[in-house]
């Protein structure tokens, strides 16, 4: 049987559980395709997916190769596949019950890679899939559109940074929150408007912003402190805050599994829910969907100078440990890579 070293989880939990191992290569089956890795984006929920917050949804068998995206050459392709050929550089966003970035290989279904942006290096290209498929869905569920006035809350990280992009490049007005650290990253980015938020608290600002796409809220205090700078009929959609009962409809459950999942945090979200009721504001939780088609959409901006994929350091693959200290740290400005070539 022929292996490969591939970074895989070997139970939920910290750090520890995580190691390299040699695993089975694995095939094209139909309707896939077998893509030689060249590099793998990092991204927060690495680390969530690894401690089991999602393991109601998502049951994992050990061992489970790790990472969401990546980029590649295809090497092998299966039955019912078109659009796509051996020696085709693509990126690819993983399916969220299977993961399998972080190897040599992966196989994957053809409908969620789109061929990769020929302007920049392949291995950068892997921070383009989860960050920039986030980005431009959350814009499209906000509907920001030439006008608006946006405020993208820690802009500096992965999603931030496209995001901004990606809102700019539809004519909105765009404010983010960033660290002095980070405030020359965002304005790169075309931010208008930078508030450190060590020193400016969002309720101060008063009711300002029309849309909000929340990445950085957490508890209910800091989405009501947010919900203070939104006018009224405005709306919040967040990444990071509490949860929303529609949240797991995306996730493909089955309907009595999603009942009970969606009451259970209907319950536990109810004050922000009510809290943004109060203020005339629609609020609501959100997770993204792989889609080849969109990812395609992003691999074209990029390849036509519109879009830039920013990287804050890459670790060859015997550094994989440092890279995930680094994404843990907090303190990247951009996504984190792990080069696999």
């Amino acid at each position: 049987m022929t292996t490969m070293q591939a970074i895989a989880y070997t139970a939920y939990g910290g750090p520890n559980v995580t190691k390299l191992l040699p695993l089975p290569v694995p095939t094209a089956t139909p309707g896939r395709v077998l893509v030689k890795v060249s590099g793998g984006g990092l991204n927060p929920v690495d680390a969530l997916q690894r401690n089991g917050t999602f393991k109601a949804i998502y049951a994992y068998k050990f061992p489970q190769i790790a990472g969401n995206e990546f980029s590649g050459v295809i090497t092998a392709v299966g039955d019912g596949v078109t659009g796509f050929a051996v020696g085709d550089k693509i990126v690819a966003r993983s399916d969220k019950s299977e993961m399998n970035a972080f190897a040599e290989y992966s196989a994957i279904s053809a409908s969620l890679i789109a061929k990769a942006p020929a302007n920049i290096p392949l291995v950068d290209a892997a921070g383009l899939p989860l960050a920039g498929l986030t980005a431009l869905q959350a814009l499209d569920k906000l509907d920001v559109k030439k006008g608006d006035h946006v405020l993208i809350t820690a802009g500096a990280g992965g999603v931030g940074l496209l995001a901004i992009q990606l809102a700019k490049l539809r004519g909105a007005t765009v404010a983010t929150t960033a660290s002095p650290a980070g405030e020359s990253y965002v304005k790169k980015a075309g931010a208008d408007e930078v508030i450190n938020y060590r020193e400016t608290k969002l309720s101060s600002l008063g009711p300002t912003f029309d849309k909000v796409f929340d990445l950085a809220a957490h508890s209910d205090a800091e989405m009501q402190e947010t919900f203070a700078a939104v006018k009224k009929g405005g709306k919040v959609l967040t990444v990071s805050g509490p949860p929303t009962p529609s949240v797991f409809e995306a996730a493909g459950l089955p309907w009595w599994k999603n009942w009970i999942v969606s009451t259970a945090v209907g319950w536990t979200s109810r004050a922000t829910i009510n809290a943004a009721k109060a203020k005339d504001i629609e609020y609501e939780f959100f997770f993204m969907r792989p889609d080849g088609k969109q990812l395609q959409e992003l691999s074209d901006l990029v390849a036509e100078g519109k879009l830039d994929v920013v990287i804050d350091s890459t670790y060859k693959l015997p550094e994989w440990e440092k890279a995930f200290e680094k994404l843990e740290s907090g303190r990247s400005k951009g996504k984190v890579i792990i080069d696999f070539e």
